[in-house]
């Protein structure tokens, strides 16, 4: 007996029934999610990535649970409100628990952040489970110099209690590494969020390759040359700025060379 799809029960009236400027954000989350899937960022159907609903209420859109990356498209987001409460489900799947918990959490405490996107990366939890964190060895490190948040590990993110922690632990910052768990970057906009964990994985990715090189010395730059850089990245902190954008449209570009149906 062949099974039915989760996907062949997705309302095809969903943009009829959302504003434009609700829509527009669907396109841009689900394009992230894709973009997460064709650089291998994924963790099969975990993890989470989520955008607030533009408006006067406080709902956001994050996965449904059970997709996997490459499957999420505008249509089949899941619209929840910062109780828990689901507002719209085409697919029926419901939400990760410990998805609600993460990005509830900052979407209550910071109305300044729009999206919030989360990975299990190899490199980014091998990062989270060194004592001293995210190292200044690299020009993409060194670019989060002090902006960057750590929250101690508590298990699987499913009590309700833990918000309190992890938005005072976020405090005034849009980057968190989730000690023995993964990251998490905040931003504006998906496309400020998406730069800033674009970075961060790569920053890690570059940390765990040179100290895979064994007993060998790493170099730390000078604390001025460290100052240079986190001055010079400020351009990319408001997530407002010519160069979020311009990574952004050649990210799209990169994506719809072999997927575009994210925005259906």
């Amino acid at each position: 007996m062949s099974s039915v799809s989760p996907l062949s029960s997705v309302s095809k009236s969903v943009r009829q029934r959302v504003s434009p400027e609700e829509w527009e954000v669907r396109v841009k989350l689900a394009a992230a999610y894709r973009l997460a899937a064709l650089f291998k960022w994924t963790d099969h159907i975990y993890t989470h990535f989520s955008a607030r609903v533009p408006g006067p209420d406080e709902h956001f859109l994050i996965n449904a649970f059970g997709l996997l990356f490459d499957e999420i498209t505008a249509s089949n987001l899941v619209k929840v409100d910062i109780d828990g409460t689901i507002v719209d489900d085409p697919t029926g799947l419901g939400i990760n628990p410990a998805g609600y918990v993460i990005h509830s959490a900052i979407h209550a405490a910071r109305p300044d952040l729009q999206a919030v996107l989360h990975t299990h990366t190899r490199d980014g939890i091998a990062v989270s489970a060194q004592r001293d964190g995210l190292l200044p060895i690299s020009q993409h490190s060194i670019g989060f110099s002090g902006r960057v948040a750590y929250h101690g590990y508590e298990g699987v993110a499913l009590d309700l209690d833990e918000r309190e922690r992890l938005v005072a632990d976020l405090g005034d910052k849009s980057v968190l590494i989730l000690r023995n768990h993964g990251l998490l970057t905040a931003g504006v906009s998906v496309e400020h969020a998406f730069h800033q964990l674009h970075g961060l994985e790569r920053a890690c990715n570059i940390q765990i390759a040179a100290q895979a090189a064994g007993n060998v010395e790493l170099i730390f730059p000078p604390a001025e040359v460290v100052a240079k850089v986190e001055k010079q990245a400020e351009v990319f902190k408001s997530g407002d700025g010519p160069g979020v954008a311009r990574h952004w449209d050649a990210l799209i570009r990169q994506l719809e060379r072999s997927d575009s149906d994210y925005k259906n």
